[in-house]
């Protein structure tokens, strides 16, 4: 009975340690996630960057619209189907007749004639028939009331739905599905060359704050380093072996540090808030970037011919767009010179109605034609407006050919930057060396009591001037890669 409690006891104690093993793993996994989130690569920036701003969804609705424009295009090829329906309430009615008239009774002869018969006519007393300006006189009239020729048209009602299919319009249809479908191609090339602005700004703002991260970590090495110096010398002078200036020489550096140091938090603060706002993110927030290291080879980009760099860059595919759509409407302005044709279809209802008397119910009729439209004379407007999209189409040509060459030159220098870059790199890699070297030997010489402490202070200068060179030239080297590569029409996510 003992021995089996005691296993109880022991089972017990090692479920608890396997709870609370368990509880502080979940933890550790929490944590480790909790920090990889707070750590960003480039592809990341980048993919937030695109996700978050607002002139690209701008573009992207833009897209959209270009879309819908191009669907409401086509069905100007369609038959249109319109009805119309209108109540008018008229202050008077239409009368046909100002009196009663009286009409003369006669016969119809057998010519088709009408003719009066001697009983028809009126006697004078000579017993002949009576004759006014060269007329019969009739003896009988018929009445023909007012009553009868009175249209109550008080509330008039018409309904018409009509159908037309337009069969030739000069091209000026197929000249605007032809510029809706550019017009779609259009906003897709801004859209593209809205992303490359913002992989840019982003690319800028990373490595920005890179080289940032990596000052800050060489002023606090340089701080660290001046303290301990600070610390020596002033053990020096305790002894007599260093004077006062050089105590004072080096807290002065040491002053000088702390303010690069300083100046270096206060950009790597404002860098963070900016790549926060491109990003999305809250400008408060403070997040780790993968790259934090500068000191990394450069892939080199490969050259591009010019003719593939036209292609790929959506500035000139958006300007040559352009110039094809004022093309389409030098046909559209042509169009105004040429006879338009359309085939109608039209149903027509109205109370009152006249198809079979004078009716006050609901009565129609339809309708089928072709309609020819044909300009005769407008004073020369057509001509003006073709003269003026000739115009406008000649300077989007212009506009092309300035954009190819500004396009060449920036091709041309970002390729020059490139190499210069290079070269900049090996040699601040070589001034590095150096500096450190020179730097080796002043502490050595220091130590030994054969350099004095200014000479240190310039190694030291020295040593810190080139790290920041070639901190420089390494952000230097990796945005003239993103440069040339927007140049290119290459830089895509």
């Amino acid at each position: 009975m003992k021995l089996e409690y005691k296993n109880e006891k022991v089972m017990k104690r090692i479920t608890e340690c396997k709870s609370g093993l368990s509880l502080i793993v979940v933890l550790l996994c929490f944590i480790l996630q909790s920090n990889a989130q707070g750590v960003l690569s480039l592809e990341d920036c980048r993919r937030l960057a695109i996700e978050n701003n607002k002139k690209l969804k701008i573009a992207d609705e833009d897209v959209k619209a270009s879309e819908a424009q191009r669907a409401e295009a086509f069905t100007r090829y369609l038959p249109s189907i319109d009805a119309v329906g209108v109540y008018l309430r008229n202050q008077k009615e239409i009368n046909l007749l100002s009196d009663d008239a009286h009409l003369p009774v006669g016969s119809i002869g057998s010519d088709g004639k009408f003719t009066f018969r001697p009983d028809q006519l009126m006697m004078g007393a000579d017993g002949k028939p009576v004759m006014v300006n060269g007329q019969y006189v009739p003896k009988d009239y018929a009445l023909l009331p007012k009553e009868a020729m009175t249209v109550d048209e008080r509330n008039l009602g018409i309904v018409q739905v009509g159908l037309t299919q337009p069969i030739y319009m000069g091209g000026k249809i197929r000249a605007y599905n032809q510029i809706a479908g550019l017009s779609e191609q259009l906003a897709k090339s801004k859209r593209s060359q809205e992303l490359q602005n913002v992989i840019l700004s982003t690319d800028e703002a990373y490595w920005q704050i890179v080289s940032l991260v990596n000052r800050k970590k060489l002023a606090d090495k340089y701080v660290e380093t001046l303290t301990k110096f600070v610390h020596d010398v002033e053990l020096m002078h305790t002894t007599g072996v260093a004077t006062k200036a050089d105590v004072l020489s080096v807290r002065v550096k040491l002053n000088e540090g702390e303010m690069v140091q300083t100046k270096v938090d206060n950009g790597l603060s404002l860098s963070r808030m900016l790549l926060n706002q491109i990003c999305g993110l809250p400008t408060d927030t403070i997040v780790m970037l993968k790259e934090e290291v500068a000191d990394t080879d450069v892939e080199e980009v490969p050259t591009e011919s010019l003719e593939r760099v036209y292609s790929r860059r959506p500035e000139v595919a958006s300007l040559q767009l352009a110039t094809d759509i004022y093309k389409k409407k030098e046909k559209i302005a042509l169009s105004e010179y040429l006879p338009t044709i359309a085939l109608t279809a039209n149903y027509l209802s109205s109370t009152p109605s006249f198809f079979d008397g004078v009716s006050t119910k609901f009565e129609g009729m339809w309708s089928v034609g072709v309609g020819i439209k044909a300009p005769i004379f407008h004073w020369g407007a057509s001509r003006k407006s073709l003269r003026n999209a000739k115009a406008q189409t000649n300077a989007m040509n212009y506009k092309l050919q300035e954009a190819k060459e500004q396009i060449e030159l920036q091709v041309s220098q970002s390729e020059f930057k490139m190499k210069e870059v290079t070269k900049k790199l090996a040699m601040a890699r070589k001034n590095l060396e150096r500096a450190e070297e020179n730097l080796k030997f002043a502490n050595l010489g220091f130590k030994e009591g054969t350099i004095p402490v200014l000479n240190v202070l310039e190694a030291q200068t020295a040593w810190l001037t080139a790290n920041s060179e070639l901190i420089d030239t390494q952000i230097e080297a990796r945005l003239c890669k993103v440069y040339l590569e927007r140049a290119y029409g290459t830089l895509e996510f």
